[in-house]
């Protein structure tokens, strides 16, 4: 007798709920896609859920609440409460109790993506200035859950279909960039980038571009020495490695003459050299991947958006596309297991 595969849980932790990120993942999760290849257990309230429902007109969404793990519905959107009280949703504002609140979803997912209860997480925005306090110095969901993990390195990549672009530096202040690029961990992230593309996204001997981090990509030494002194080394040695890595390339004419199509991957040396270019072509679709780590983490490219929260434009393409890359990439670890 053939024994019947059960569905992967992909969380997905709501972030400020005064943002967009409710509007997009209800829209993304109306695709009808949603129960073919994963169950939905969005980490928020019924209440904020509830609110956006009415608020958006979104009469197609329905959910089931559940108390805990256990009583998942396969074939429905669970919603689990990440508090027992619910914060006022006031879309468009900032608030203490909004950023506590989706601190408290992405705590509760994060616990339950390390325990395996859930198979991959993708994070709804949230807003840094009310995640912050005393007792928390948070930069981002990606350092958030590396540390989490336990994970020794991660990297961010930027997915879009065939475009990826990861960073050497992440979120660095511009003025800290050039000492945060080491021969080291260039040679590091870019082997976190090609264990990546083989083992989340099924390349076989994938090849990769490597970025300048001056302008012309130092000019031979002229416009600043990072290039000979640093990154050509590192991809000297990755080289005898027997890795297909090739660069440094100038970012500029790089992108302006679409090379990363002819790449798998494309390693940046810091944030707006490698999000400038990919924002600017795969805005809607690009997806914010965390490599390197022993769990599945994905979220939309963009941020809370408080202008338009709660006026039902909000995009949902980059977080249906953070959600179906996740569930792709679980797929990928076990070709397997499907639904039957």
């Amino acid at each position: 007798m053939h024994q019947r595969k059960i569905k992967p849980i992909i969380g997905i932790s709501i972030g400020d709920i005064n943002g967009i990120g409710v509007e997009v993942t209800m829209k993304a999760l109306l695709d009808n896609r949603t129960y073919k290849s994963f169950t939905p257990l969005i980490y928020a309230h019924g209440k904020a859920l509830t609110f956006y429902r009415k608020q958006l007109g979104l009469d197609d969404f329905n959910f089931a609440q559940i108390r805990s793990i256990d009583e998942i519905q396969h074939k429905r959107i669970n919603v689990i409460n990440a508090a027992e009280e619910c914060p006022e949703v006031i879309p468009g504002v900032e608030t203490q109790e909004a950023g506590k609140f989706a601190l408290e979803a992405l705590k509760m997912a994060v616990n339950d993506l390390k325990e395996g209860k859930i198979q991959a997480l993708v994070t709804a925005p949230l807003n840094k200035n009310n995640v912050n306090s005393e007792e928390l110095h948070f930069v981002g969901h990606t350092e958030f859950i590396t540390e989490a993990v336990a994970s020794k390195d991660s990297l961010m990549l930027m997915v879009a279909e065939q475009f990826r672009v990861g960073l050497v530096t992440g979120h660095v202040p511009l003025a800290k960039v050039a000492e945060n690029v080491t021969q080291e961990r260039i040679i590091e992230k870019a082997n976190i980038l090609l264990k990546t593309l083989e083992k989340d996204f099924g390349i076989n001997k994938p090849k990769i571009a490597i970025l300048g981090l001056n302008p012309h990509a130092g000019e031979d030494g002229l416009l600043g020495e990072e290039e000979e002194q640093i990154i050509k080394p590192a991809i000297h040695a990755l080289k005898d490695q027997n890795k297909m890595v090739f660069g440094p390339y100038p970012a500029d004419g790089f992108f302006g003459m679409a090379h990363q199509t002819k790449f798998d991957g494309v390693l940046a040396m810091y944030h707006d050299q490698g999000l400038v270019p990919f924002k600017s072509m795969a805005f809607s679709i690009g997806v914010n991947f965390t490599a390197g780590l022993p769990v599945v983490r994905t979220s939309p490219d963009h941020g809370t958006a408080y202008n338009i929260a709660g006026k039902n434009i909000a995009d949902e393409g980059s977080m249906r596309a953070a959600i179906f890359l996740a569930a792709d990439i679980i797929q990928q670890h076990n070709p397997q297991e499907s639904e039957n």
